[in-house]
């Protein structure tokens, strides 16, 4: 039986899945079923092949008999969001609203939770269109802190996800790429005024912000190649339940088989403890 036919309206289906009523009404970002196919293609090659950019992309694709040109290849990159891991030039300048700031993590060792945070965007596919994924990571647990879907690439679901995030915690340094949604006032005016300190990847190196990439092929590997989501309310659904299957579930190896939230927890109890006991005596 429909939920309709129960009585049961948008809004109470949403609250019963646990789901923002906007998810609702989102509709999928659009291409013609050739280039979503192909799309689905770029992407996992991408997950193996960070260092393609749309040449060589486009040649890898030929061989495996795939007709494309080089133009149409780039098009639908710059539509994903992907781009070559390798470090470029400083060819432009951004403009004074958007500011870069320098990378403060190289070499340095994150000891706990919430001592660094750090946010990525990816590309999802689904049957009949795709979807942009925002999420904020703990570095040191690995931890998902918040994570929020748009069928644009404008800043709003960013900071969305980054509002979201601060209202569970709050980290010393925030590390993002260069990407235009990240170097944003709308999103950096809120690390600043929280007294954050905002680190950004050298351009054309994401693998500064490895621990996301890795979330990336994990949820995709195991998650949305696997099922096939067909509408966003789906896929939505489908993040709530992997996520939680990720922080509070799945072992990792590189936390001595723990889980992200035990050691997220456990770090956040012991800090807390370490604050507590340095904090000066009062006098009697």
């Amino acid at each position: 039986m429909e939920p309709e036919a129960l009585g049961l309206g948008v809004s109470r289906q949403c609250e019963l899945l646990g789901l923002p009523r906007s998810t609702w009404y989102y509709q999928p970002a659009d291409e013609s079923p050739e280039n979503l196919a192909l799309m689905r293609q770029i992407d996992a090659t991408y997950l193996v092949h960070p260092t393609f950019g749309s040449r060589m992309m486009a040649q890898w694709l030929r061989r495996t008999g795939e007709k494309v040109n080089r133009k149409r290849i780039q098009r639908l990159m710059r539509l994903m969001g992907l781009q070559a891991i390798y470090p470029r030039p400083r060819t432009s300048v951004p403009a004074a609203e958007h500011r870069i700031f320098p990378y403060l993590l190289r070499n340095r060792v994150v000891a706990r939770p919430d001592e660094v945070w750090s946010a990525d965007i990816t590309y999802l596919p689904l049957a009949h269109g795709f979807m942009y994924l925002v999420a904020i990571l703990d570095w040191h647990s690995r931890y998902v802190i918040a994570w929020e879907l748009s069928n644009t690439l404008d800043a709003t679901f960013c900071v969305s996800a980054l509002e979201q995030a601060l209202a569970f915690g709050r980290p010393e340094i925030f590390n993002t790429d260069q990407g235009a949604q990240f170097t944003s006032q709308a999103f950096t005016g809120v690390l600043e005024d929280a007294g954050i300190q905002i680190s950004m990847d050298g351009r054309g190196r994401a693998l500064d912000n490895v621990f996301v990439e890795r979330l990336w092929r994990t949820l995709k590997y195991e998650d949305v190649y696997v099922r096939g989501y067909e509408t966003v309310p789906q896929l939505t659904t489908g993040l709530h339940r992997f996520f939680d299957f990720y922080g509070h579930a799945r072992p990792h190896s590189a936390l001595d088989y723990r889980t992200p939230w035990e050691v997220y927890s456990a770090g956040r109890r012991s800090h807390r403890r370490t604050r507590v006991a340095a904090a000066p005596k009062i006098p009697a």
